[in-house]
């Protein structure tokens, strides 16, 4: 939800600005603003509906807004319409406050009442221009500076926020404060940067601050100072991000998708490399030691969207071959239920930015709980891995696409190297089986890639149901767990109404949605479930159904019932979801190109889900 960028330095901090946000319009891109601090101490504030490039227009590139301190943002919204009035940057009355916010404040009508009994003016439906000028209200009242006058407000507002303040009265300094939605702050050579996500800097520095929730910071040219909520100094620790600036860029691609796609073969194998030596799986990075996982006695899953469907495929891997009870749980229901907790669980989070809302609530809860928790998260430092008590980094790099492909395939991997370890330390499998099966996994970078050369096949395909009004995957055991993955591809970027259906719930109702032509995409790598999957095809084939297969190579009398067929390489059938979902990957980003949709940033969508 929502990009923030702010820079301060001594060169013109609007075109910083409008190129950080280029890397975070994932994040929203309903309208954007900036706000500028020229050589006069005065702010300029330019607002535009639409996306970044309404902006630019509007500002020439940036180069008609003079200055060397700014903030900028670009919008997902929550609270009111998308709308030039609504955008941010807000201000307070006398524009002694200007600021720019992500997240929610849940109790934002009770503080609007409160300030305009005040005498506060309101021009916005949101809750960002409550949260400015209840820090203009609080810096007049006790005259006791930015620092004072955030923690104050902080104590005030119930929500999530990142905040990012100027203040007239301080032109040379940015005030940062955050509250469980992400930020992040880099320094280099004179110049300080603030932004929600790494790409919006790793231009311009690889040196960061992770600022930690219920923290405040003083961003000054080359120096940041860090505060906490008792307005009391606090160190922090540099850190270098290790990502390839240029991963952050289309690299010649026309689609950050497709270009993450075919980077999954990378991202797979030093992901694999990470935990893998010698043909043996080493967990001490991660920080399992064999006696926690042999008195594990149940793992509970939870994660959002891409990530969830993750937990669906590992709970079959890990049962079957660890032998361990493994319930997935959506984070957005997990701590509403009350669920019931073995103390003797482990309770793993899956997400890709590592600041998931919900998720990070489960885990919090999980914690609070007494239960030993694990993150696979993807951004080192995010507030979900220094929570939890061991992390397993996946290595897929920046993923700029709203649609995760490259980050679900390693953490995917993740579960795999999780699932095969715990079984050998649980006794579970012998040795020549262990090995067998690492080596099948570090085998699996190469496959992918065989599929990614026979991607004109599914693009000609694709090209025949780009005017489908309906589209049903079906699958049987870890095939209805790719199915899931599939059917969200297919809806979230060609807004093609899609569903996954366990294939043999068909006669429980769902095949009365059959009609004529209708097109149904069968997953069948399993073995043992493959014939029953084929009499399911055949089912709706009779009712009028277009038959799409996916399945091994091998097994070629799928051809005598579907229409057409996708064939992926073979490899142990517990790790097929690697393999079967390049095809569904690229079916949906081929279909969204041919009905002429933004592929990178589909309609309603943000990246990173920091809000409940």
């Amino acid at each position: 939800m929502c990009g923030i960028v702010g820079f301060i330095g001594s060169r013109q901090a609007a075109p910083v600005l409008l190129d950080g946000l280029s890397k975070l319009e994932y994040r929203g891109y309903d309208s954007a603003g900036l706000a500028v601090r020229n050589d006069a101490n005065e702010v300029e504030i330019v607002k535009a509906k639409g996306r970044l490039k309404e902006l630019a227009a509007k500002t020439n590139d940036g180069q008609a807004l003079k200055g060397c301190c700014g903030i900028g943002h670009t919008r997902w919204a929550t609270h009111g319409e998308p709308s030039e009035t609504n955008a941010h940057p807000h201000c307070s009355d006398d524009g002694n406050v200007v600021g720019v916010h992500n997240g929610i404040i849940e109790n934002y009508q009770e503080l609007k009442d409160k300030l305009v009994k005040s005498g506060y003016i309101f021009y916005s439906e949101t809750d960002t221009e409550v949260a400015v000028k209840l820090i203009d209200y609080y810096l007049k009242k006790y005259e006791d500076g930015p620092v004072d006058a955030l923690a104050r407000s902080m104590t005030r507002i119930r929500g999530s926020y990142a905040l990012v303040v100027m203040f007239k009265d301080y032109p040379e300094e940015i005030y940062v404060a955050r509250k469980d939605s992400p930020m992040i702050i880099g320094v280099e050579k004179g110049e300080t940067y603030v932004a929600s996500d790494v790409p919006a800097i790793l231009k311009y520095t690889r040196n960061v601050y992770y600022i930690g929730n219920i923290e405040i910071a003083k961003l000054d040219k080359g120096m940041v100072e860090f505060y906490n909520i008792d307005r009391e100094p606090i160190e922090k620790e540099l850190t270098e991000i290790h990502w390839d600036a240029e991963a952050a860029e289309k690299g010649g691609f026309e689609h950050f998708m497709m270009k993450e796609i075919h980077e999954q073969p990378k991202a797979v194998l030093d992901t694999i490399n990470s935990v893998v030596s010698e043909g043996r799986i080493d967990l001490a990075s991660v920080g399992l030691e064999d006696e926690e996982i042999k008195n594990i006695r149940q793992i509970y899953i939870v994660a959002c969207g891409s990530a969830y469907h993750v937990g669906v495929a590992a709970q079959y891997v890990i049962e079957d071959l660890a032998k361990i009870p493994v319930r997935v749980e959506l984070a957005s229901e997990f701590r509403y239920r009350k669920p019931l907790l073995d103390k003797n669980g482990l309770v793993i989070v899956i997400s890709q930015s590592g600041e998931t809302a919900d998720s990070l609530a489960a885990l919090r809860e999980a914690k609070n709980r007494g239960i030993k928790t694990l993150a696979i998260v993807n951004v080192v430092g995010s507030s979900i891995a220094r929570e939890a008590d061991n992390v397993f980094y996946t290595l897929a790099g920046p993923e700029i696409a709203v649609a995760t492909t490259k980050a679900y395939s390693t953490q995917l991997i993740a579960i795999y190297l999780l699932a095969v370890q715990f079984a050998k330390v649980r006794e579970e499998i012998r040795d020549e089986a262990y090995l067998q099966l690492v080596k099948e996994l570090q085998s699996l970078p190469d496959k992918i890639s065989r599929i990614l050369e026979d991607k004109e096949r599914i693009q000609w395909f694709a090209a025949k149901f780009s005017n489908a009004h309906d589209i049903f995957f079906i699958g049987r055991g870890i095939d209805y767990a790719i199915s899931m993955e599939g059917s969200l591809k297919m809806k979230e970027i060609s807004y093609i109404h899609s569903e996954a259906y366990a294939a043999g719930e068909l006669k429980h109702g769902t095949i009365s949605l059959i009609e004529d032509g209708t097109l149904v995409i069968g997953i069948l790598t399993q073995p043992d479930l493959y014939e029953k999957t084929v009499s399911n095809m055949v089912e709706v084939k009779s009712r009028g159904a277009y038959l799409m297969g996916l399945t091994s190579y091998g097994n070629y009398e799928i051809e005598d019932t579907a229409d057409f067929t996708v064939y992926i390489p073979k490899t142990d059938e517990h790790f097929t979801t690697s393999l079967a979902v390049i095809p569904l990957q690229l079916m949906g980003y081929y279909v969204s190109v041919a009905r002429g949709l933004d592929v990178d940033k589909p309609r309603n969508l943000a990246k990173s889900v920091t809000v409940e």
